[in-house]
């Protein structure tokens, strides 16, 4: 399947489901770089926790970044987007004077910006371009949240799944002519705390897309190698 085939059905319910956030041009990461100071986590690392002051920003240089609450039973329950590189995070809370809601835990080993609020507010005052980036990428956000919700809500655990499948490949794997690798290594617990459903129901789907020939495991990664048949799941 060529690239073209692959966006096409990546597109097939943007309004709900696809994530499109602004990016960040390379103009722009180069003044955090310049406001901020560059800062190594390894994988594993909270980076900040609920409760915590929100008092900096981040913008991630290399590594994969998740976002979580603890639920009653202290499962880790993943709300909202990994955030990868490229991207900034803990924008919202920082820029509101909140405390932090959530967590904030380092997929793999991760390089990143951190930059203070102050720091960051006098950025956005003096350069009007990325204040409306960053009032479009919360905004875009807003959008992803509601759509979560909305899945959460109206899918059952297999379009859940597979749409997490899809977004990921279009976000972070690499193409290849046999699929598109996600190489995250992710665990089944980890998954199921993303679509919001148990351990052994992920195991379960992830086999039953095995064999339909929609992925194949490599190792702990899976690469998508029927985005076709995936997408029927959520249709």
């Amino acid at each position: 399947m060529n690239n073209n085939s692959f966006n096409e059905i990546l597109d097939f319910n943007a309004n709900n489901i696809l994530r499109t956030e602004p990016a960040l041009d390379e103009a722009e990461k180069m003044l955090i770089r310049e406001a901020g100071s560059t800062v190594h986590y390894p994988k594993g690392h909270i980076i900040f926790a609920t409760g915590d002051i929100s008092d900096r920003v981040y913008l991630i240089e290399s590594g994969w970044v998740k976002i979580y609450r603890l639920s009653a039973d202290g499962r880790r329950v993943t709300v909202g987007s990994i955030r990868s590189p490229g991207e900034m995070m803990g924008l919202a809370e920082t820029l509101a004077g909140a405390e932090r809601t959530c967590f904030a835990g380092a997929i793999n080993d991760v390089s990143m910006v951190v930059m203070t609020k102050s720091k960051f507010e006098e950025l956005m005052a003096q350069h009007s371009m990325l204040a409306i980036k960053v009032a479009k990428l919360l905004g875009a956000r807003m959008r992803e949240a509601e759509a979560i919700i909305h899945e959460m809500v109206c899918w059952q655990a297999p379009g859940r799944l597979a749409m997490m499948l899809i977004k990921m490949g279009e976000r972070m794997g690499v193409q290849s002519k046999g699929g598109i690798k996600i190489n995250l290594q992710l665990t089944h617990e980890e998954i199921a705390n993303m679509v919001g459903t148990s351990r052994q129901t992920v195991t379960s789907l992830l086999n039953t897309f095995k064999q339909e020939k929609s992925i194949v495991y490599e190792g702990r990664a899976i690469r998508i190698i029927n985005p076709d048949k995936l997408a029927k799941w959520v249709i």
